[in-house]
C-alpha cells in the first residue's frame, strides 16, 4: 500500500505543471534564506504583484481620501504598467520561457476585494499598509533574481526595476507613517 501511495505522489509531482509556482517559492523559505526564484517563479510572482498594484492604485485614485495616497496611487499605476508592459515583453519576445498569469492569485484577489469595501480614511490606512507590504515582496523577489537569476535579460530587468521598487517602499512607508 505504502508503494502505491508513493507511486501516485510521483506521479502527480512530475506531472504538475511548469508554469507552477515552487514549494521555496510557495512557502517563503527562499525569501528568507536569500535563495533566488526560479525563472517562472520570478515572472508569476512579478506579474501578480504588477496587478495587484495596478488594481489597487486604479481604487485609490477614486477612493483614497488624502491627496497624497491619490498621487502615490497615481505614480503607481504609471510605474507599473511600463513594468507589467516591458515583462510581458521579454515572454512575448521569446527571451524568458514562462507564461504570465492571466489573473491575480487567490490572496491578491482577497486584498482587493478588501479594498473594494473600505472608503475614506479606513480604505486610505489599509491600501497604504497593503502597499508597504506588497513592495516589501517585490523588493525581495528583484533583489534575489538580479542577483542569482539563471536569465541574463530578466535578470537585467529585475535589476532596472529594482531602484524604482525600492523608491516605491520607502513612499510607502512614508504615507504609513503619516497615517
Amino acid at each position: 500500500m505504502k508503494k502505491i501511495a508513493l507511486a501516485l505522489l510521483a506521479v502527480s509531482v512530475l506531472a504538475a505543471p511548469a508554469y507552477s509556482q515552487s514549494i521555496g517559492e510557495k512557502t517563503g523559505i527562499n525569501s528568507v534564506t536569500g535563495v533566488a526564484p526560479k525563472t517562472e517563479d520570478f515572472v508569476k510572482e512579478a506579474a501578480i504583484s504588477d496587478m495587484f498594484e495596478i488594481q489597487s492604485s486604479q481604487l485609490a485614485q477614486t477612493k483614497a481620501a488624502d491627496a497624497g495616497v491619490k498621487s502615490f496611487a497615481s505614480q503607481m499605476v504609471t510605474d507599473h504598467t511600463a513594468t507589467s508592459t516591458d515583462l510581458k515583453g521579454l515572454v512575448s519576445g521569446g527571451k524568458v520561457k514562462a507564461e504570465i498569469p492571466a489573473a491575480m492569485d487567490r490572496s491578491h484577489k482577497s486584498q482587493l476585494d478588501k479594498l473594494q469595501k473600505l472608503n475614506g480614511k479606513d480604505f486610505d490606512k489599509q491600501y497604504v499598509s497593503d502597499q508597504v507590504s506588497a513592495h516589501k515582496t517585490a523588493v525581495s523577489l528583484f533583489e534575489r533574481y538580479s542577483k542569482g537569476g539563471d536569465n541574463a535579460d530578466l535578470k537585467a530587468f529585475a535589476t532596472k526595476y529594482l531602484p524604482k521598487l525600492q523608491g516605491h517602499l520607502k513612499m510607502a512607508q512614508d504615507l504609513n507613517k503619516k497615517m
